[in-house]
């Protein structure tokens, strides 16, 4: 059903707000990932603003919803998320990377809203796995959301993962998947092809759904789809634009992991406004 406009335009508002976060946050900290992390911003703000079940009141409320960044190294993108959403103080978004702050380079689970630490690639979806299972266990309801890279799926323990979770039926998983189509030595279809990506997921036995990730009403679309596969996991493969939203950024692994000098820096707050 299509979301109300306003809706659309709240979390196209809300969006551009994180983006400029994640810049200024790299920008003070003078390294990090910006290209990710913008590229994974419309999918993640849709998820934490009309999807996902939290209380940042109480971070450990059983009945929560999980959500796990396997990219660990976009977890700019989650910071300024989680501090949007009252996890912390924004405040706090400027001590990225600084010794001693809650916001290290990778997710570390001392950040209020981080369950797992994370950023050695390939173990996130083995990490919804276990949240998954764990939830059965305890006959719980929750559902788990996991981000991937696109890079990142090259790594053989996500397709043990994959394996293990349709043979468990786990349909309580939803995997994100960032289809940016660069890692960090360049084009993922250079470095190591991933297609056909959607036949190898169903071949996997996982419910595929293909989006434009920076289309808010397919974005939610696919979310209330994926609710309502009840047999299998899901898998929402986005495609999506490395640096989205700062136009020298776009498509070019250079600010995959690098961040923005000051003239750099002014340009993109300017573009975001």
């Amino acid at each position: 059903m299509p979301a109300a406009q306003n809706q659309i335009k709240e979390l196209e508002v809300k969006a551009k707000l994180i983006r400029r976060l994640i810049i200024q946050m790299i920008a003070k900290a003078g390294s990090g990932h910006p290209g990710g992390s913008l590229s994974a911003t419309d999918l993640i703000t849709v998820l934490f603003f009309s999807v996902l079940k939290y209380d940042p009141k109480n971070p450990k409320w059983p009945e929560r919803d999980r959500f796990h960044m396997s990219k660990g190294h976009c977890c700019p993108l989650w910071y300024a998320l989680l501090a949007e959403a009252g996890y912390f103080p924004k405040d706090k978004l400027m001590t990225l990377r600084q010794l001693g702050s809650l916001l290290q380079g990778h997710p570390d689970k001392r950040t209020p809203g981080v369950e797992v630490s994370s950023g050695s690639l390939g173990q996130g979806l083995s990490v919804a796995l276990g949240m998954s299972l764990a939830a059965k266990v305890d006959k719980k309801d929750y559902r788990i959301y996991v981000l991937l890279g696109d890079g990142e799926i090259q790594e053989g323990n996500i397709w043990e993962a994959a394996m293990a979770a349709s043979h468990y039926k786990c349909s309580n998983i939803c995997a994100i998947l960032d289809y940016n189509g660069f890692q960090i030595d360049g084009a993922v279809k250079d470095i190591m092809s991933l297609e056909p990506l959607a036949d190898k997921w169903k071949a996997f036995g996982w419910h595929t759904i293909t989006i434009n990730g920076h289309d808010i009403q397919q974005i939610l679309d696919a979310y209330a789809e994926a609710k309502t596969i009840k047999d299998k996991p899901v898998i929402i493969i986005a495609r999506t634009v490395k640096g989205k939203g700062v136009s020298f950024m776009e498509n070019t692994v250079d600010f995959h992991g690098r961040a923005p000098t000051k003239d750099e820096t002014e340009k993109a707050l300017k573009e975001l406004e």
